[in-house]
């Protein structure tokens, strides 16, 4: 290892622990960023880890939606994301007018939102949902029709579920990432490693799912990877920044990416320099306004309060 990169991660040490800050990392992260983050996990994971810290300050690597779910969960705390320019896509694909459209077309409707949204759209759902507990949500809910938005191929998911009316809105969002995903590299992979059981998260396309032996989000892979055989073998169908971890937590098994263009660009922008800045500025802080705030947080707590 680098003289210049053992400096800067003693120098994040040192950081974290005079402003007693903790750093969040998602499961997509680059390999040093989840080595030297205090806790990595999914989406729900983080959401529920950001409300248990005593830390003053979180640090929080992962994309847009993901810091804004942290501070609307801890208003009494400062949360930062190293690179504003860390702005998923698919919650991009979602704005609040288009769903209040949907919203006045389907009026006894419940609207269920991936977390993969922005604070905006939050504030206008009746609750939140993540890939781990998509379809325990939609059956959780109390209308027949269900508002389920931005992620097509995740709602394809949680209507496997359920015999309620899900519609999509919009109709074909998707994540970009997962949707490099495609039937030709799972022929290829299963072709290269036939004895590999297949497992994918709900946001890759249906014909991927439906060949799937198992269908998780990142941090139930993880939990799958470690309840296996030794020996055993996994096609992973998901980006690829979670074979570092399943490689580092669950050494005795072999992980193979179905694609390796499944990259999340956005995921890759903190970096170890920038959380450095970070903590040293305390900025780029997540803010965002109260009465958004109040409205959203109101929806996450729910899902909580449904998925425990």
């Amino acid at each position: 290892m680098e003289k210049e990169h053992i400096e800067r991660i003693e120098k994040i040490e040192r950081l974290k622990r005079d402003k007693n800050a903790i750093i969040l990392a998602h499961n997509y992260q680059r390999a040093e960023v989840q080595d030297i983050a205090e806790f990595v996990g999914d989406s729900l994971e983080l959401a529920r880890k950001a409300m248990d810290t005593a830390s003053d300050v979180i640090i929080f690597c992962g994309v847009d939606f993901m810091a804004e779910t942290a501070a609307i969960l801890n208003p009494d705390k400062k949360v930062v994301i190293p690179d504003k320019g860390a702005i998923c896509p698919m919650a991009q694909q979602l704005s609040a007018g288009d769903l209040l459209v949907a919203k006045r077309a389907h009026p006894d409707a419940e609207v269920v939102l991936y977390v993969n949204t922005l604070a905006e759209c939050k504030a206008l759902a009746d609750c939140i949902c993540t890939s781990a507990n998509a379809q325990e949500i939609v059956k959780a809910m109390d209308a027949s029709t269900i508002l389920f938005g931005p992620d097509h191929n995740l709602a394809y998911y949680a209507q496997k579920a359920t015999s309620k009316f899900i519609i999509p809105v919009p109709e074909y969002g998707l994540c970009p990432s997962h949707h490099q995903i495609v039937m030709e590299d799972l022929i290829k992979a299963k072709e290269a490693h036939p004895r590999a059981k297949i497992m994918v998260h709900p946001e890759c396309i249906p014909e991927i799912q439906d060949s799937a032996d198992y269908i998780a989000s990142t941090s139930g892979m993880v939990k799958i990877g470690n309840e296996a055989e030794a020996g055993d073998e996994f096609l992973i169908g998901t980006e690829v920044g979670l074979l570092h971890r399943l490689e580092k937590e669950v050494p005795e098994k072999k992980f193979y990416p179905i694609s390796t263009t499944a990259v999340c660009p956005q995921m890759k922008m903190h970096t170890l320099a920038k959380i450095e800045t970070a903590l040293e500025l305390e900025k780029p802080e997540v803010v965002i306004k109260p009465e958004i705030m109040d409205k959203a947080r109101r929806a996450i707590e729910k899902m909580l309060e449904l998925s425990k």
